[in-house]
């Protein structure tokens, strides 16, 4: 391995482990050095995988080790905070899964440390690596879509049904993420309303509002208990309007070029015209695809390199935590809006 190779130490080989720990064993510029797991069987399973990989089941051989440079955390998302913070308190550079914390407390307590540390932490919301997603960052930036009115997403499929956690801090995160990264507008308030029908006092079906400083509004419908895979979010604008369908490898992305031209005073036209609206020809642009995780992996190695913050840094991920919070505070209200608080660091 070249000397100036980041060194890494993934912690937990569970659902997600496998496929971050492949993928840095693959990455050029990164040398996989570590996987630590508290379960024998996942590191049998491990041992396979990548033989050569010093495999541990405490932590902090990872954390205590100088040569480690940056840990990858892919634990249950109540350890998220804790480890994190160890790490960044170790002089570790951080990418932890979504989301960052179970508490917006806990997010802004990172946030601070890496502002006073100066580490990257990342945090692994992945489809803001999608080559797609940031073909409509460029379109929408560029003015393309026009002023942005309103987006909605759905976050769907049958299983994987979870006992500790409901499907709004499963699932809607993606959206959530997505949804930030493109309209890049503050969320003030959410509203949101749920059902239980399978595990009793957690939520299997999710619907909730976002709504924007700008006045733009994102829906967002969430749940486990659907018969389609379905990971789809539409923008519309007042231009034009695009949608994104992970499901559709022909059409990812489909722009249509449809609108609403602004009224036109009663007194200089009749009825029909008041409103007028415009249908042109669809298009499906060509995005050359790659892998997300592949990227986001690369981003974090390419961020500790060149002492960069993330695209999903602290900031990024604790605007979205703040929204699964008010969502939550929401369904608890039974769907009373709950404004999110600004906090000033």
């Amino acid at each position: 391995m070249p000397a100036d190779d980041i060194t890494i130490g993934v912690l937990g080989y569970g659902y997600w482990g496998p496929n971050l720990a492949r993928n840095f064993a693959r990455l050029e510029g990164a040398r996989l050095k570590y996987i630590c797991d508290a379960s024998p069987s996942k590191l049998e399973h491990a041992a396979k995988a990548h033989p050569g990989v010093a495999l541990v089941s405490d932590h902090n051989a990872v954390l205590e080790d100088e040569e480690v440079q940056a840990v990858v955390i892919a634990t249950p998302a109540v350890t998220h905070h804790a480890l994190a913070r160890a790490a960044l308190v170790a002089g570790k550079h951080v990418m932890v899964e979504k989301p960052l914390s179970l508490e917006v407390a806990d997010g802004e307590d990172l946030l601070r440390l890496v502002d006073a540390t100066g580490l990257a932490l990342m945090v692994g919301h992945i489809f803001l690596y999608h080559p797609a997603i940031h073909y409509l960052k460029r379109y929408i930036d560029d003015g393309m879509l026009g002023d942005v009115y309103y987006a909605y997403s759905q976050w769907l499929n049958l299983g994987r049904i979870r006992r500790e956690e409901n499907c709004l801090w499963s699932l809607a995160p993606h959206a959530i993420a997505s949804m930030l990264y493109l309209l890049g507008g503050t969320p003030v308030s959410v509203v949101a309303r749920g059902a239980s029908y399978v595990t009793g006092d957690v939520e299997d079906v999710v619907f909730f509002t976002i709504y924007f400083e700008g006045g733009q509004a994102g829906n967002v419908h969430a749940s486990w208990l659907d018969p389609r895979k379905v990971r789809t979010l539409t923008i519309v604008g007042s231009e034009k309007m695009v949608t994104f369908d992970d499901m559709d490898k022909e059409a990812t992305v489909r722009i249509f070029d449809k609108r609403v031209y602004p009224p036109v005073p009663e007194d200089v036209a009749g009825y029909d015209e008041v409103l007028r609206l415009h249908f042109g020809d669809d298009f499906v642009p060509d995005i050359e695809m790659e892998e997300p995780l592949k990227l986001e992996c690369r981003h974090f190695i390419d961020c500790i390199r060149e002492g960069k913050r993330p695209l999903t840094d602290a900031a990024h991920a604790l605007e979205v935590l703040k929204v699964l919070d008010a969502a939550s505070r929401s369904l608890a209200a039974g769907g009373e809006p709950v404004k999110i608080e600004r906090e000033s660091r």
